[in-house]
């Protein structure tokens, strides 16, 4: 009976947004590092840049990461402590808080929704492949054939 008031539009607009929402880490299984297939517009073989170049953004992307990692651990450190503090000015900083016009997806409600309708699990999708550098130990001594798949 409830089934038949919830219009297969709103079954829609509920499993869309769901679909949008990239899963909590506490949500998804541990599962074991694979690799992505590589995403659509790479380079074509002719277009690769010069090894130097490559070289050069790898490395310029390990110290961003590194720092951004750097950042994040400092902030979760301080968060510590500010996050417990009431509202108020401490010595030269004001601390408040305001409210976020950020929105996601509740999942016990949407979950409870495709439940009470019989609608089977929530639909998920996974999160979109992570870029990863790695600087090698050695230099290989022939440099890789670049073979267009």
């Amino acid at each position: 009976m409830l089934k038949s008031l919830i219009p297969s539009r709103l079954v829609t607009i509920v499993s869309d947004a769901v679909r949008s929402v990239v899963a909590p880490a506490s949500l998804m299984a541990e599962a074991p590092t694979t690799a992505a297939p590589d995403p659509a517009g790479l380079y074509e073989v002719d277009e690769v840049p010069p090894v130097a170049d490559v070289e050069a953004a790898a490395a310029a992307f390990d110290v961003a990461a590194q720092q951004a990692r750097a950042g994040d651990r400092g902030k979760r450190a301080a968060k510590k402590i500010l996050d417990r503090l009431p509202a108020g000015r401490y010595g030269s900083w004001l601390v408040t808080r305001t409210v976020s016009n950020r929105q996601t997806a509740d999942l016990d409600a949407i979950r409870a929704i495709f439940k009470a309708n019989g609608l089977g699990p929530v639909p998920m999708k996974s999160s979109a492949p992570s870029l990863k550098v790695e600087r090698l130990a050695e230099v290989p001594a022939v440099a890789p054939v670049l073979i267009a798949a």
